[in-house]
């Protein structure tokens, strides 16, 4: 057995069990196999993400809001663990012996209903609030009438003398909100799934797992950031394979962490 120093925390008798720093592999591995026994229902969830990337640039493309384009995707990414909730019941299902299915896989959302809705708008205000920032500080270092269109955005920004310190408060900002969002959802949303518990436990909870193991934890939300990256770039269609795998792992870092 890997590391068995328990603690307590929360209410319900739950205990965090701390992990190695590498231990996101095994995750990986067992979602993976979650995925190839179940693939109808993971490839629905992952092609059902991307046309809901497609249709969100093309609206802000359509409103003439292209500045608006990588942090909305960004944005639209933190609201992720909700949708993945039907990941997360055919995970616990399987580990159960008991039958999956499509259908089966959207009864997650009718479990537990009022917290899974109060968790998604707590990562809805998240990306709100990202999304509000990302305009702000575009327009502090570019202004308001800086507005070229999709193709020539990259080169009109790299002529400027205002991007490298956009680069670093962006990110900066960026990070500090994603890992807020990682934190409060990291093992909550399969928690609340799993078990009749309200989101501000789940949150807490989720908080301390997360800062408990935060070696394993950083490791695994670098994986989940250079995965996501790549599936973005053939214009999401990455995402039809790297959203079920991640959240067929989430599902597992939840059990193996939470006990």
């Amino acid at each position: 057995m890997d590391e068995t120093t328990e603690q307590a925390t929360a209410p319900q008798a739950v205990r965090i069990q701390l992990v190695p720093n590498d231990r996101p592999w095994t995750w990986l591995e067992a979602g993976w196999r979650d995925l190839m026994a179940t693939p109808h229902i993971g490839f629905f969830y992952g092609g059902a993400v991307v046309v809901a990337g497609w249709s969100l640039v093309m609206l802000l493309l359509a409103a003439g809001a292209t500045w608006a384009v990588l942090p909305a995707v960004a944005g639209f990414f933190l609201v992720g663990p909700v949708v993945a909730a039907g990941l997360y019941e055919t995970s616990r299902r399987r580990e159960a012996g008991e039958a999956t299915s499509l259908g089966i896989a959207f009864g997650a959302f009718r479990r537990n209903a009022p917290q899974l809705a109060l968790m998604g708008a707590v990562l809805l205000v998240i990306n709100l609030f990202w999304v509000r920032m990302a305009g702000l500080i575009f327009a502090i270092f570019f202004g308001m009438g800086f507005a070229p269109t999709l193709e020539h955005l990259p080169a009109a920004m790299l002529r400027s003398d205002q991007l490298l310190p956009f680069l670093i408060i962006g990110t900066g900002v960026g990070f500090v909100l994603a890992s807020i969002a990682f934190a409060v959802s990291a093992v909550s949303i399969p928690m609340i799934v799993d078990r009749d518990i309200s989101a501000f436990e789940a949150i807490v909870i989720s908080i301390r797992a997360t800062l408990d193991n935060w070696r394993a934890m950083a490791f695994w939300a670098g994986l989940i950031v250079v995965f996501t990256a790549m599936a973005l770039v053939p214009f999401f269609l990455g995402l039809a394979l790297v959203l079920p795998l991640i959240g067929h792992a989430t599902w597992h870092a939840y059990r193996d962490i939470v006990r």
